[in-house]
């Protein structure tokens, strides 16, 4: 059975920063594309950073480019997401998520999702 686990989230200040992480059992983050998913209120779920196929690029949305971060410990089966500079809207569920597709970048084309964590940003 796959579980991806996200933990990290919380309440934080404008221009703080936080750090997600998605622990994953059940499958090896090395052999799936892996990415970090976010859904506001009201709004679509929405890409916001993740790996290509074997993990030697990265790939951000515009909103998040210079800010946030992704990284992995293959050695631990987790996926990090870093995120600095922290804006109100970036409040969020944030979605671990795992797929074939690479770059992973559509909620359609996610095979397995994590229960999300969520992150205010407070003005």
């Amino acid at each position: 059975q796959v579980q991806l686990v996200e933990s990290g989230g919380g309440l934080v200040q404008a221009g703080g920063s936080l750090r997600l992480s998605c622990a994953a059992s059940g499958l090896t983050v090395s052999n799936y594309v892996m990415s970090w998913f976010r859904q506001a209120p009201g709004k679509e779920r929405e890409f916001v950073a993740g790996f290509s196929w074997i993990g030697s690029s990265t790939f951000y949305a515009d909103s998040v480019k210079g800010r946030f971060s992704v990284s992995r410990d293959n050695a631990k089966n987790t996926v990090y997401l870093q995120m600095n500079s922290l804006k109100p809207e970036d409040t969020a569920v944030y979605y671990c998520a795992a797929g074939r597709t690479t770059p992973l970048q559509r909620a359609k084309d996610v095979t397995y999702w994590g229960q999300g964590t969520q992150v205010s940003v407070s003005s």
